[in-house]
Formats: C-alpha cells, structure tokens, sequence
C-alpha cells in the first residue's frame, strides 16, 4: 500500500506535463492564436492548473522553492516568502492578459514559450507555499494561505471582469470575419468565464479546505479550548485563583 501511495503521488505531476504541453503543441497553439478564449485556456493552464498539479505531484510533497536549495529557512521567514511568491504570481498574471501582451501572443508564436515559462515558475512558486501543510517550522498559518488563494484568485477574476465589462474588443489581433463564425464579442465572453471558472476550480478546494481545517483545529471536540493544565490542576480544570495552591502541592 505505501508503495501504490507513493507511486499516485507522482501521477499529478504527469497530468501537468500532459496538460501543459498539449497547450503548448498543435492544434492548440494554433486556435490560440485565432480565438482569445483557446488563449485564455492556454494562460490558466501554464498560470493555475498546471502549477498547481505540478505541485501536488511534487517528489517528497516539497513545499517550497526556497528549500530546494537548502538555504531558504535561514534566509527568508515564512511570511516574506510567501510574499515573494504571491506578488511574483500576481505581476505575471497581469503582465500576460494585458492587452497589448495577448495581441502579441497572436502575432508571435514564439512568445508563448515565454508565457508558458513564466507563469510556471511563478505559479509553481507559488502553489508550492500554497499547499504547505502546518503545523512545523517554515510553514505558512492556514489563515494565511487561504488570503493567499483568495488574492491569487481575485486577481485573475478582476483581470476578466475588466475584459468581460469592455464595451469595445481588447484583443485586436483576432479577426473575426468568417461568416457564420464566432464574432469577437462572443470570443471574448467565452474567455472570461474560462477566466472564472479555472481558477474556481482550483482554488475553491484550496479556500474550503484550509479555513475547515483551521476551524477544527482551532477548537476542541467540545467546541472549546481548555487552558494548559497548571498549579497542579488536572487539564480542563479551571486555573485557581492566583496566590493559591493546589491541595496536590501542599
């Protein structure tokens, strides 16, 4: 059983190089540079999707980049790290659904080895953080990634709100004028909800997942936390007044 265990493990990992590279590879690439929502399919995969497999398919669930190196626990605190890979995650979202960057994906196919290059790095970065798992040394608090998540989420749902709320097309470099095709407004529709709903799908769990767990921990089966036991008194016992002894010490 520890074997097939650890051998699952890995099989995320292999979906991500799966995912990634038919995106990457025709006939993909090829209706990505004819329709902005096979392009918007392609960022959330190489931004959200594939990092995020990649990182549950990491060898020995490594959670961070920093500690692949060995130094990164006496560098950074857990807090700064997280930090760096949440605004590194955030500048390359923004920096490739700019307008002027997608209307450049159309027109040079060779860039999307740069998108694809970028958005994994920061994202795997990131996801890494993201599903670290407390508690330990080095490890981000629960509430902490789930604002995490929520930030990297949000931040993507705004990208496409903006496009979705353009009165005007932002992606240029798309022609729709083939008769009974898909008009540029449909187009850009069709690539707001796939901005919506990939990065739902993937950070929804993540957001469920970490603030349940914080909840039931920070609570006892009771529903209370009890005070560590002193002066003598037996755990769960309220702490007696100060300036008396238990009758145990006496």
């Amino acid at each position: 059983m520890p074997t097939l265990l650890a051998r699952a493990r890995f099989w995320p990992g292999i979906a991500a190089v799966i995912l990634i590279t038919t995106m990457l590879l025709p006939p993909a690439a090829g209706y990505a540079r004819q329709y902005a929502f096979v392009q918007a399919l392609q960022f959330v995969t190489f931004a959200v999707a594939g990092p995020a497999l990649l990182a549950l398919g990491s060898p020995q669930r490594i959670r961070s980049l920093a500690r692949l190196s060995g130094r990164g626990e006496r560098r950074y605190r857990p807090g700064a790290r997280a930090a760096i890979a949440l605004t590194a995650f955030i500048a390359a979202a923004i920096t490739w659904r700019l307008p002027a960057t997608v209307n450049a994906l159309a027109r040079h196919p060779a860039l999307a080895i740069a998108e694809m290059i970028t958005l994994l790095v920061a994202g795997t970065g990131f996801w890494l953080e993201l599903t670290g798992t407390p508690p330990g040394p080095g490890q981000l608090p629960r509430p902490a990634r789930a604002a995490m998540a929520a930030a990297a989420m949000w931040t993507i749902w705004v990208l496409a709100y903006v496009t979705g709320m353009s009165g005007a097309s932002w992606f240029a470099a798309y022609h729709h004028g083939a008769p009974g095709g898909l008009s540029a407004a449909a187009d850009q529709q069709i690539a707001v909800a796939i901005l919506w709903a990939v990065p739902a799908l993937c950070f929804m769990p993540v957001l469920y997942v970490t603030v349940i767990a914080w909840l039931g921990a920070s609570t006892s089966p009771a529903g209370n936390e009890h005070p560590p036991a002193s002066d003598g008194a037996p755990a769960g016992w309220p702490r007696p007044p100060r300036g008396w002894r238990s009758p145990h010490t006496r």
